[in-house]
């Protein structure tokens, strides 16, 4: 099961799993969002993949590293964090809201699009 968590929950999510191996913030969105809005690495690991390209590269991704998906508003990082769950990674949630949500509930200098 994929967990969902808000931003605001990042940081105890990033806790609870510290033991499984260095968390991992993986960001699915494209390039030209990324540049319009990201966030900084703050306790996690912070990876870069558009979603359209997760399947050819997702041996670049450990599966017993724990990670929390993060796109525009939380659907594609959802559709990535249950292909990841399906091919046998362990820890996995999905950021509910996304980057907006981040830039609401926890650093309102990202710019929301």
């Amino acid at each position: 099961m994929v967990a969902n968590i808000r931003p605001m929950q990042l940081a105890d999510w990033l806790e609870s799993v510290r033991g499984h191996g260095n968390p991992v913030v993986l960001d699915v969105r494209e390039p030209s969002e990324i540049a319009v809005a990201s966030i900084k690495p703050n306790g996690f690991e912070l990876i870069t993949i558009p979603m359209g390209v997760i399947p050819p590269r997702v041996s670049e991704l450990d599966p017993s590293q724990p990670i929390a998906c993060l796109c525009h508003h939380g659907g594609r990082s959802m559709q990535v964090a249950t292909f990841l769950k399906a091919r046998g990674f362990n820890h996995v949630a999905n950021i509910v809201g996304g980057i907006n949500a981040w830039s609401s509930e926890l650093d309102p200098s990202i710019r929301r699009y």
